[in-house]
């Protein structure tokens, strides 16, 4: 029964190792490199470790707790006694500091907008890996379609010089046209040892993005990913999902309100933290008295909080000015690859309906040429050579638009 199981259980575990390799898809790597990442995983508890000093922030200091013992020796009847009930008096002070009205939740709100941003900082992070996975996978997927497309033409070549050796054996053609064939085989296939060089490095920094060994296994691209309809991609539109999904500028955002909350906590220094306690005192075996204190501290370094206080303006002034640094950037790059990611698609759809048909057609109707005599081999290896050409843009042209379509999601913030 175990001899029957085996085999079973070998294409389980085959099967299921099959399952954890990623990279038939994006969506397989992306998924990866979400819940394995170090970089993320480490802005993600950066974040969370933020959101936990929004408490603390805004929570009231500590009491604290004083014990005085008076007349240790009982004005000289005794030797020295720490015994409360032995001594002359004893005073417990139970302290509590309660800075002014306001202070504790502008700290709170400055923790929490400190939090907001260190969220914002991790999806940035995130956007900027994501871009990176995307287009090293775009990378990864022009080296096989170019090594698809290459293997293809290396076998309609191989058949082109069987054509050539059939009109050299009934002498119609020059063995040149032989070897003009045998000649463009071995370029070909000397492009296919540089394809598979790029392969293995493509394959190398797609798992030192998703933190795998350089050398793990990856499974070979399926498809490309669909690009977004034009409308996503109205100029209009994306600067307004831009200015409030952009993982940086919201980060940014939050650095202005927290340093509006700074200067607000600023100017409230100029009034006075207080202390308040109360104070039992005790005599021998009971409490006989009870004390209430008032301590406030007093704001006399007039220059020192000024100061601050220029301080805090100029902070808020140069996070003011990050943001809109950031916003002319941003939106900078956002035109810049939206203007590529047109001309990428554009160019790609001109050469399939228009260059690829034609070069198809050239290259059938030099073959028929050719094989009447009609024309000469080089007349033949080139319209094949067009038919390379028009191919390769098509790829080139399709690796470009997921090249820019990357970057505009990255500025975005999301996926289109």
């Amino acid at each position: 029964m175990i001899r029957h199981l085996a085999p079973a259980l070998l294409l389980a575990l085959a099967a299921t190792a099959q399952a954890q390799t990623p990279g038939a898809s994006l969506e397989s790597l992306l998924d990866y490199a979400r819940s394995r990442n170090p970089e993320y995983a480490a802005m993600r508890y950066e974040a969370e470790a933020a959101a936990e000093r929004i408490v603390p922030a805004g929570a009231l200091p500590d009491p604290k707790f004083r014990t005085e013992l008076r007349d240790i020796t009982r004005m000289g009847e005794q030797n020295p006694s720490v015994l409360p009930a032995r001594v002359g008096s004893t005073r417990y002070l139970l302290m509590q500091d309660v800075p002014w009205l306001g202070k504790r939740e502008l700290k709170r709100e400055i923790a929490e907008l400190e939090a907001q941003a260190a969220e914002g900082r991790a999806t940035g992070t995130w956007a900027e890996l994501s871009a990176r996975i995307k287009t090293a996978y775009a990378q990864y997927q022009y080296i096989h379609h170019n090594t698809a497309l290459t293997r293809e033409l290396l076998d309609l070549s191989t058949r082109l010089e069987k054509v050539a050796q059939a009109r050299y054996a009934g002498g119609l053609a020059a063995q040149q046209d032989v070897i003009r064939a045998q000649i463009e085989q071995t370029g070909m296939r000397t492009e296919l040892l540089s394809l598979d060089n790029e392969d293995r490095q493509a394959r190398a920094r797609l798992n030192t993005l998703l933190a795998r060994p350089a050398s793990a296994p990856l499974e070979a691209p399926t498809r490309l990913r669909p690009l977004p309809p034009p409308a996503a991609l109205d100029a209009a539109a994306l600067e307004a999902r831009v200015r409030a999904r952009n993982p940086q500028l919201f980060a940014d955002e939050a650095k202005v309100r927290a340093a509006e909350k700074g200067r607000e906590l600023a100017y409230k220094n100029r009034y006075p933290d207080f202390t308040l306690g109360v104070s039992p005192i005790q005599y021998q075996g009971s409490v006989k008295e009870w004390e209430l204190m008032v301590e406030l501290n007093l704001p006399l370094q007039q220059g020192s909080r000024r100061a601050q206080e220029r301080e805090a303006e100029a902070m808020l002034s140069a996070a003011r000015a990050r943001l809109d640094a950031t916003a002319n950037q941003t939106l900078g790059e956002l035109e810049g690859q939206r203007s590529a990611f047109d001309a990428a698609r554009r160019t790609e759809a001109l050469i399939a309906t228009s260059l690829l048909p034609q070069a198809d057609l050239s290259f059938k109707s030099a073959l028929a040429a050719y094989e009447n005599g009609k024309v000469d081999f080089a007349t033949l290896m080139d319209a094949q050579r067009q038919i390379r050409i028009a191919r390769q843009s098509r790829i080139k042209a399709q690796f470009e638009a997921q090249m820019s379509l990357a970057e505009i999601e990255r500025i975005v913030g999301e996926d289109l």
